[in-house]
């Protein structure tokens, strides 16, 4: 391959990893919709469309594979292709908490809410910003902007902690809602664990660039 040819590669791998970034940041805002709408045909959708983002991280982590053995990239190029690979298995996982909350809301669809959903939908703003930030700063090469997109996660945390707090004392009023209540810590423990996996894409977009590996979910 020359090397016009494997710029192309890697200019589909990032075009790849954007792809399945936008379907995670479009399934991450739908099911918060569906769980503030209870919505079950919306969330039933989120579920299967979980398929697509598992054949995109198939199809994602063979072309790094052929590519590392057919062309033996080194330096930048090497580190490009595994840390696309790395990447695609956050985006896998935070696929994966979508359809975790998508089936809260299936289980709670004829359950009247202990309270108006307000923080939980402000999370799931934040961390589809967050997503679309971080994945623009790997494809830019961009550290600055990984270290920006990576402080986002502390007002997701903020939030999450306010909900704890939030939901705890309503637990403490009473024990006919424990059960609901349990469930929307789920939820929201679950954005706050795809806000860490965006912090993994920070990490992985700095160690590209500067070679150095460093931990920004302390």
């Amino acid at each position: 391959m020359t090397r016009i040819g494997f710029d192309s590669a890697l200019e589909e791998l990032h075009n790849d990893l954007l792809r399945m970034g936008s379907i995670v940041e479009k399934q991450i805002h739908q099911c918060i919709e569906a769980l503030v709408k209870q919505d079950e045909a919306l969330a039933e959708q989120i579920i299967k469309n979980d398929d697509l983002v598992d054949k995109l991280q198939r199809e994602i982590e063979d072309k790094c594979i052929k590519l590392i053995a057919k062309e033996q990239p080194l330096a930048i190029d090497l580190r490009t292709i595994v840390t696309t690979s790395k990447l695609v298995t956050d985006l896998e996982r935070m696929a994966d908490y979508a359809v975790d909350i998508a089936k809260i809301t299936i289980r709670m669809k004829n359950e009247k809410y202990v309270k108006e959903l307000i923080d939980i939908p402000k999370m799931a703003e934040i961390v589809k910003v967050m997503i679309r930030k971080a994945l623009d700063a790997h494809v830019a090469g961009d550290v600055e902007a990984a270290y920006e997109a990576c402080k986002m996660d502390d007002e997701i945390d903020h939030l999450y902690r306010n909900i704890f707090t939030e939901m705890l004392t309503l637990m403490s009023k009473g024990q006919e809602n424990v059960g609901q209540i349990t469930q929307l810590l789920f939820v929201s423990k679950y954005l706050e664990r795809v806000g860490d996996h965006v912090t993994n894409i920070c990490e992985w977009t700095i160690y590209l660039v500067t070679g150095e590996q460093i931990d920004l979910n302390e």
